[in-house]
């Protein structure tokens, strides 16, 4: 593995990718002091930037000479390889803090292509919009090199909050991708929600306090389940998936009755179901973990 020497004062940083993300980052950067290289495929979208004082790199192997600290956003990491392929003689001494969105096992061999060109990949998942970058309240799931990771983390901070989750590279990607599997399907089920409403003459406004009281209850829930799964107890003295089944049958029915498209809320009872017949039927809907990914022999556990 190459060794980092930045000290963690380093004043200097390129910035790869200048979409909304990449842009609010080299900004916030700028503001705070930072000398900041960017490049970006359309060149005019660092012109704002550029005002602000920016330096544009006419080629990546200029951004990438430019620093040691090498930030990219980037759509994925095809992206990655797509820009950084054709300039890998340019890429030894760099540390490249990837905070494109890919899969754990894409993280891990990008961290391995770049080791073999000499350079330190620090995977990174973002958990903030664009307009959350340079809040401290907002936070980054990092992975990597941890001596890389502490000799950046200064610069890294300016960005957001920062939590470093191990030397596996894969691991903040990991991290990230669970948390967007809640976000997405809660957003989802939001929307689909605001579907049957509409239908039934209720604007999303008028739902909204009690969306907002139902989603502000999920904490407590969380908080109450999380031992339970982690004991591999399913009691169903709390809830069962038998009266869960029938619940969101009664959903499917009302979503028919609206004329709404039935496949979320259909795939959700589907899966009760399944584990009804598996014979779940008396067992807590947290019991869908194992019917979704058996506990392995040695799975980590907190029983």
């Amino acid at each position: 593995m190459p060794a980092v020497s930045v000290p963690a004062a380093a004043s200097s940083v390129t910035v790869i990718g200048l979409g909304p993300m990449g842009r609010a980052m080299a900004g916030v950067l700028l503001d705070s002091g930072r000398r900041v290289t960017v490049w970006n495929r359309t060149a005019a979208k660092a012109d704002e930037l550029v005002a602000r004082g920016a330096e544009r790199a006419a080629t990546v192997e200029e951004a990438l000479a430019a620093n040691e600290l090498v930030i990219l956003s980037l759509t994925d990491y095809d992206a990655l390889y797509a820009i950084l392929g054709p300039a890998t003689g340019s890429l030894a001494g760099r540390v490249l803090v990837n905070l494109s969105s890919d899969t754990p096992a894409r993280a891990r061999e990008a961290a391995e292509w770049a080791a073999r060109h000499g350079a330190v990949h620090l995977t990174g998942g973002v958990q903030a919009p664009p307009s959350g970058i340079g809040s401290p309240e907002s936070s980054t799931f990092y992975s990597g090199p941890e001596d890389a990771f502490e000799a950046h983390r200064p610069t890294l901070e300016i960005l957001t909050g920062t939590d470093y989750r191990g030397a596996d590279p894969g691991l903040a990607a990991l991290f990230y991708q669970l948390q967007m599997d809640i976000f997405w399907t809660t957003m989802a089920s939001y929307v689909h929600a605001v579907a049957v409403a509409r239908r039934n003459g209720i604007t999303a406004e008028e739902f909204l306090p009690y969306a907002s009281s139902t989603a502000a209850s999920v904490p407590g829930f969380l908080a109450f389940y999380t031992p339970r799964i982690d004991a591999g107890r399913y009691d169903g003295d709390v809830d069962n998936l038998a009266m869960g089944a029938a619940s969101v049958e009664h959903i499917v029915h009302t979503t028919e009755d609206a004329g709404v498209d039935t496949t979320l809320p259909a795939a959700v009872l589907g899966l009760m179901r399944r584990a009804v017949e598996q014979g779940r039927a008396g067992e807590s809907f947290t019991s869908l973990v194992e019917m979704f990914a058996p506990r392995a022999a040695g799975e980590v556990s907190a029983a």
